[in-house]
């Protein structure tokens, strides 16, 4: 289980003046910071996928950055199966596969080769390497471009290979920024059903998405931010109800409540 309580974070501005006139307009900035998060709090418990939705620039991305220990949070608690993972990042990246909005792979590495170098980081032996390898390649369906190297994959092959590597040391919770963004029907249902698995398994799964057909086929719970803010965080069934089962106009309820 994950447990997000009251997480804020504020950037600094150098220059005020180079805003644009929509950034300027955005009440999240204060003075010379923005307050990208102001306060967001959401729960996923063992064997459920939660949707984050948000418009652009809502906080999604800052608040997943600070769950993976990448930011680290003005105020605010983050545990794992009740530790509190924000006091110990090390302990926090040995419980939480993260998938940035960026692959980040290794353009002269393999797919294989970018996968063992971050199992080595997590001290996996040799042995469970290869085997962990060889069932992700199964269930990605990696094994025509594992050996090729990455800087000549597809987008929907470096996404696999991505995930692959955030998930190789099989982690007590599952965070992933927009993994089917850019892919095309056959890699998303891949990674759809990868996301699957990983429920079954008992892995909470956090992942953010723009696309309400994804949120219907596989959440259980439903967050929603807007403007730093936590909007709406709850059941899937609760949520539609907002709207008489409509998942379009339930987000946008979400959205002005407290407005």
């Amino acid at each position: 289980m994950i447990e997000i309580i009251g997480l804020a974070k504020k950037f600094s501005v150098e220059n005020p003046k180079k805003l644009s006139e929509q950034e300027r307009k955005d009440p999240r900035l204060k003075g010379r910071f923005f307050h990208s998060v102001i306060d967001v709090s959401l729960t996923c418990t063992p064997g459920e996928v939660l949707g984050l939705l948000g418009p652009n620039g809502a906080g999604k991305t800052t608040t997943l950055r600070m769950l993976s220990t990448a930011l680290k949070p003005d105020s605010g608690s983050v545990s794992i199966n009740g530790t509190n993972v924000l006091s110990n990042p090390v302990i926090a990246r040995k419980k939480i596969g993260f998938l940035s909005g960026s692959t980040g792979l290794y353009g002269r590495l393999s797919g294989r080769e970018n996968i063992e170098y971050f199992a080595k980081l997590h001290g996996m032996s040799q042995g469970q390497i290869k085997q962990r390898i060889e069932s992700l390649a199964e269930l990605l369906d990696m094994h025509t471009f594992l050996d090729r190297r990455s800087e000549n994959f597809s987008t929907g092959m470096k996404q696999k290979v991505a995930i692959a590597r955030a998930v190789v040391h099989s982690p007590e919770v599952v965070i992933l920024d927009e993994p089917t963004t850019g892919l095309d029907i056959m890699a998303t249902q891949t990674v759809l059903s990868f996301i699957r698995g990983l429920k079954e398994l008992g892995t909470p799964v956090i992942f953010s998405t723009h696309h309400l057909d994804e949120v219907s086929e596989l959440c259980d719970r439903v967050a929603v931010i807007d403007q730093g803010l936590s909007k709406f965080d709850g059941p899937l069934q609760q949520f539609t109800e907002l709207a008489d089962g409509s998942l379009h106009g339930a987000f946008l309820t979400s959205i002005e409540q407290g407005k």
